[in-house]
């Protein structure tokens, strides 16, 4: 039987890399940005590590901001906050 191949993706925060299905993909597209449930969404996408602190270090730092060449707002982050509840 072959091996499967984990996708492997970078947090934008921590710098960890970890199995896609660990992290959530958040995308720049020409309506906004937006969560990317599926992974598939065109656009610039930014991952984060499913971690409440990871978030707040990213609204901390704005480092979304950054990295997508956007503004966010804060109830954008208030939604990232309810997904993983």
């Amino acid at each position: 039987m072959k091996v499967r191949k984990i996708p492997m993706r970078t947090c934008v925060v921590t710098k960890e890399k970890l199995p896609k299905q660990e992290l959530i993909r958040i995308v720049k597209t020409d309506a906004g940005v937006i969560y990317d449930s599926t992974g598939k969404v065109n656009g610039r996408g930014a991952y984060l590590k499913k971690d409440k602190d990871v978030f707040e270090r990213a609204r901390k730092s704005k480092v979304l901001e950054k990295y997508l060449e956007t503004t966010i707002s804060s109830e954008f982050y208030d939604e990232l906050d309810k997904i993983l509840d």
